[in-house]
């Protein structure tokens, strides 16, 4: 089924609710009892509907993107276990990556990939030769991880081999069905956008919860808190956002996503909820539009980024219910040198920058100018990009800190990490956004040692 993008398009509420959908969808292949592999992470709640729906046995197949050297999120490929591996050679090509840089890039994902088969198995895979095997994941954007699966898969000899998602974009689905033996999509819009799109409820799924699904546990998960979120347009440039205003806001926080992102990121809506939480607005932007995307270019020019996050703090300061609030900016990869560079410009109007994971040195030649109190935030196995946020520090004059989560990598995908994350950028904000008379005057640089933030047993 092919359906418009539109705000008016019916989504899922969630991916347990979108496996049930699915599952009806493919209940004529009970009768071959297939074995169902979910995606992780993503893709083991849709798998787990699926499989009770069939009356199938249940697996998680562990996919890794590979990321490019210095931009982890930006994906130059994938790994599945087996070893099995697909590389884009035009985003290679275009990024001059080099031999040695692509061997420690897919090194490092191979590495991951290990590391959550333990963590998610223990065990081998169950047998899929001569079977039905159903892969499953929450949607289809580039399709990139799909295919290394679907590789991987067909490689232990299913007699027939089905890929199925809730969403996926048109032409990804058409490429696929030279790697599976059928490929069922629920919704194929014609403008995907992204994939957390087409779902109310789109939060990360947490190692406890595919822990819970692979052991069977039937009970659904605690239902989200409805949030109401209004879609923004900034006039005069071509920035689109989303803005959610939590009664008694105290200040804004403005988010600018890093390369290969968007403002459907589950990562930055994860930080965002705890803001929320706190009392923040927060208002996540897409600084670049989907065409402008496609030219890779696009995501490294930090001026262009910086003047549309200054355009959209100017249209925050002239909208009623936003105008009085401190404003804040958290910049993710890219998107955090954008924020360094638009509160450069800004100086006393914002009032506290948080960075996560972020390439701060793209900014340097305007570090010096930030006014406002910065917090780094780098994973501790993050080692390149620990090394330019450190260097990067040196060149601010404002009062900053750096705050390394141990054993986290770029993306913070271990347990507890991005917990870790946003917590560290609510107590930031609430220490620092305040009205420009409330603030105390800045002495020049109040650095303070680096300190290594502990994963809480509750964030686990």
């Amino acid at each position: 089924m092919r359906v418009a993008a539109t705000s008016s398009t019916a989504r899922f509420t969630d991916r347990r609710a979108a496996g049930r959908v699915l599952g009806e969808r493919l209940s004529a292949l009970a009768v071959e009892h297939p074995v169902v592999l979910g995606l992780a992470r993503g893709g083991v709640p849709v798998a787990y509907e699926v499989a009770q729906r069939l009356g199938a046995a249940l697996d998680v197949l562990v996919v890794r993107k590979i990321g490019a050297p210095g931009n982890p999120e930006l994906g130059i490929g994938a790994i599945a276990e087996g070893g099995v591996r697909v590389l884009d050679r035009h985003a290679v090509r275009q990024l001059l990556v080099s031999t040695d840089e692509l061997d420690a890039a897919i090194a490092r994902a191979a590495a991951e990939v290990e590391a959550r088969v333990r963590r998610y198995r223990g065990r081998p895979p169950l047998d899929v030769e001569a079977r039905t095997a159903i892969v499953v994941d929450d949607g289809l954007a580039t399709g990139g991880t799909a295919r290394a699966a679907l590789r991987a898969v067909r490689a232990r000899h299913p007699i027939r081999l089905v890929l199925a998602v809730p969403v996926g974009a048109p032409q990804t689905v058409e490429a696929l069905r030279d790697e599976a033996d059928e490929v069922v999509c629920l919704i194929e819009p014609d403008l995907l956008l992204a994939v957390g799109l087409w779902y109310e409820h789109f939060e990360q799924t947490s190692d406890a919860e595919i822990a819970a699904l692979l052991d069977g546990d039937p009970a659904d998960p605690p239902a989200p808190p409805t949030r109401h979120t209004r879609e923004v347009r900034i006039p005069n440039v071509d920035v689109v956002g989303d803005l959610v205003l939590p009664e008694a806001a105290r200040g804004v926080v403005l988010f600018a996503h890093g390369s290969g992102s968007s403002r459907f990121s589950p990562r930055n809506r994860q930080v965002a909820r705890e803001l929320n939480d706190r009392a923040l607005a927060t208002l996540l932007l897409d600084l670049l539009t989907h065409e402008e995307e496609r030219d890779r270019s696009n995501v490294f020019d930090i001026s262009l980024l910086s003047r549309r996050l200054v355009a959209a703090t100017r249209w925050v300061r002239v909208q009623f219910e936003l105008a009085d609030l401190p404003l804040g900016f958290f910049g993710a990869s890219t998107g955090a040198a954008a924020a360094l560079m638009a509160a450069a410009e800004l100086g006393e109007e914002i009032g506290a920058v948080v960075s996560r994971g972020g390439r701060p040195d793209l900014a340097a030649d305007r570090l010096a100018e930030v006014r406002a109190p910065v917090l780094l935030i780098v994973g501790g196995r993050d080692e390149l990009v620990l090394e330019l946020n450190r260097e990067a520090r040196r060149l601010l004059k404002a009062s900053s800190d750096l705050a390394i989560v141990p054993g986290a990598t770029h993306l913070f995908e271990e347990p507890g990490a991005l917990q870790a994350v946003s917590r560290l950028a609510g107590e930031w904000f609430e220490q620092n956004l305040k009205p420009v008379s409330e603030r105390a005057a800045s002495p020049g640089s109040a650095h303070r040692p680096c300190v290594a933030v502990p994963v809480r047993p509750g964030d686990a």
